[in-house]
């Protein structure tokens, strides 16, 4: 398996992978109409223009990937995505790494999740992200900014 940055070329696997990972999210928070599951591939296709798109991959297939855009030194991190076939084994966490290392302008980095996606908040935590702010969306969906800051040298 490895790591490395993604093509538009992977834009049409990644937006199916996507549409895969989201279902559980979807089905958590009983809303279809979450942006990850209505994203269309021209609208992911045009940010690969001005984000930092990483692939997971096996032989065969992309099973994880994640976005980011860094402005003035602030990262925002989107779209961290695994298969779920390979949830549970590490490919998050690595994405996660990753995208801070190929991020090297960043000095902070932010990402969401929702409130209920206990998963994805205590992989967020355990690299060091903290919470610092909340989005109430509707009545079952809350999204949890969290932040992590970098001490350059």
């Amino acid at each position: 398996m490895t790591i490395k940055l993604a093509s538009v070329k992977d834009a049409e696997e990644i937006l199916q992978l996507q549409y895969r990972a989201y279902r559980s999210e979807a089905q958590l928070y009983d809303d279809y109409e979450i942006q990850p599951l209505t994203q269309t591939l021209d609208e992911l296709k045009a940010e690969f223009e001005d984000h930092l798109v990483i692939k997971y991959t096996t032989e065969a297939k992309i099973i994880g990937s994640v976005r980011a855009k860094t402005v003035n030194h602030d990262c925002s991190i989107g779209k961290l995505i695994v298969d779920p076939d390979y949830q549970n084994q590490g490919v998050g966490n690595q994405l996660l790494q990753e995208i801070e290392k190929r991020s090297s302008d960043a000095q902070r980095f932010e990402l969401f999740t929702g409130h209920k996606s206990e998963k994805n908040l205590y992989l967020y935590r355990k690299a060091r992200y903290e919470q610092f702010k909340t989005q109430q969306i509707h009545s079952r969906l809350t999204l949890i900014f969290l932040e992590k800051h970098i001490q350059k040298i």
